[in-house]
């Protein structure tokens, strides 16, 4: 049986960027133009990976100088339709609303509650109302645990992560609030970023890299930029350990029925194009 073709986005949060380091016969390729402007860089670091293609986009450009609330997410994700990718694996710094889950560990996303408030840009459509009881690829999502769990790291699976707007970060009453929803994790990025990718078709999932306790816990365990810095230096090497098995692991599977599955219902949402 062929499978159809398998094509990899993976876009790179905090942590990552464009690191290729975990790619064969790299070579830049210049962004196609988008109806929306410029993705968060006009080049792309394509390779492969166990003969898989694969596009890294750094999600805050290359400099690093992107806020969360100003990312052209919807560029981004047509530029990875557009270069043929079928999947989009994304890594994104997360801060912990749970003990157990710390600094250093990984985590799969499932779900979100979505505080952002101020971004632009949330659907490709005039009018569309993409389903999103699961936005997180639940297949994928059990590729990357189990990867994870093969190279000996410690991964937390099925996190509800609150989206909240940034740069900044929690207030003691917002984190304790969001602890008393029962959320798992803090985010800045995956809205809408995973709405997009849904309404392209493309399948999606996300691996969230623990950095902090966000600022409920102790003063030297709550969030700060060189807490979270430190810790993603540990965590990138994990999070391009856990993407490359989980790609070689995504080669052994035909998504055609997937992706066709995936393909109606984002054209099924569209009332208004």
């Amino acid at each position: 049986m062929k499978f159809s073709k398998l094509t990899i986005g993976i876009i790179g949060g905090t942590g990552l960027d464009q690191d290729s380091t975990i790619l064969t016969n790299i070579k830049m390729v210049k962004a196609p133009e988008t109806p929306y402007g410029q993705p968060s860089d006009s080049e792309l670091v394509y390779g492969q990976i166990d003969n898989v293609d694969v596009y890294i986009l750094g999600r805050h450009g290359r400099q690093h100088d992107i806020s969360p609330s100003n990312v052209n997410y919807r560029a981004n994700l047509w530029t990875l339709k557009q270069l043929g990718c079928t999947h989009v694996l994304a890594t994104s710094a997360c801060g912990s609303l749970k003990e157990s889950i710390a600094p250093g560990h990984l985590g799969i996303m499932d779900q979100y509650i979505d505080r952002t408030n101020v971004r632009g840009g949330r659907s490709f459509y005039k009018v569309a109302h993409i389903p999103q009881p699961r936005p997180f690829d639940p297949t994928v999502q059990d590729i990357l645990y189990k990867s994870a769990n093969e190279a000996g790291y410690i991964c937390h699976r099925a996190l509800t992560a609150v989206c909240i707007e940034g740069p900044r970060f929690s207030t003691l009453a917002e984190s304790r609030l969001y602890q008393s929803w029962g959320a798992d994790l803090v985010n800045m990025t995956m809205v809408p970023e995973v709405q997009l990718a849904n309404e392209l078709g493309l399948i999606y999932a996300t691996l969230a890299l623990i950095t902090d306790y966000d600022c409920w816990h102790s003063d030297e365990l709550s969030v700060s930029v060189d807490l979270v810095t430190k810790t993603l230096r540990e965590l990138s090497t994990k999070a391009k350990d856990v993407l490359v098995r989980s790609i070689k692991h995504m080669k052994q599977i035909d998504w055609t029925k997937h992706l066709e599955n995936k393909a109606i219902i984002a054209r099924n949402s569209i009332m208004v194009e």
